[in-house]
């Protein structure tokens, strides 16, 4: 994907990827476990609007087979790992 044109699909996954990441750090220090869970869940969507781009991506042929799987594993692992958080902090 480093050698991809498209400027305006590069930036636009790179901008959900970057927000995966913002929102957790956002949400954790917001002071209270429900705005945390608030932010967790916009992380979520961020995460799935990833793996939905990254579908574009195989489709275009802007990736590989192996590409895409690897980095669809890893986006369904952080997006369950935030789903177990979001639970954890809603049974607290």
């Amino acid at each position: 994907m480093d050698n991809n044109k498209d400027f305006g699909f590069r930036d636009q996954i790179q901008r959900a990827a970057i927000s995966i990441m913002n929102n957790i750090s956002e949400g954790y220090e917001s002071g209270s476990d429900a705005k945390y869970v608030n932010f967790l869940n916009i992380a979520k969507g961020s995460c799935s609007e990833v793996r939905s781009m990254l579908y574009v991506c195989l489709d275009r042929k802007y990736c590989s087979q192996e590409q895409f799987d690897v980095l669809k594993s890893q986006a369904i692992h952080i997006s369950s790992q935030l789903y177990k958080l979001i639970e954890f902090l809603n049974k607290k």
